[in-house]
């Protein structure tokens, strides 16, 4: 990402994570009809029932309010460059 940030290149990003620079104008989309959507990520186990408390930690870690859940705006991958 830095390098696109100082010119240097092109970087490949989630929306999510670009999404304020590129409000700045600090950060341009390019190859947009290259980047599909993406609905986000997904996390399959076997079973609610006796799931290790370690799996059950990061389970309610991923669906905390804390963490940005995008169901109207899912995050989309995004290529972006500096503005010149």
């Amino acid at each position: 990402m830095q390098a696109a940030l100082d010119g240097a290149g092109v970087a490949f990003a989630f929306e999510g994570q670009v999404a304020e620079l590129i409000d700045q104008g600090r950060l341009v989309r390019v190859l947009e009809e290259w980047c599909p959507y993406y609905p986000g990520f997904y996390l399959y186990y076997p079973s609610r029932r006796q799931l290790p408390m370690t799996l059950r930690a990061f389970v309610d870690f991923a669906r905390s309010p804390a963490t940005p859940v995008h169901t109207q705006n899912a995050p989309r991958r995004v290529r972006a460059t500096q503005r010149l």
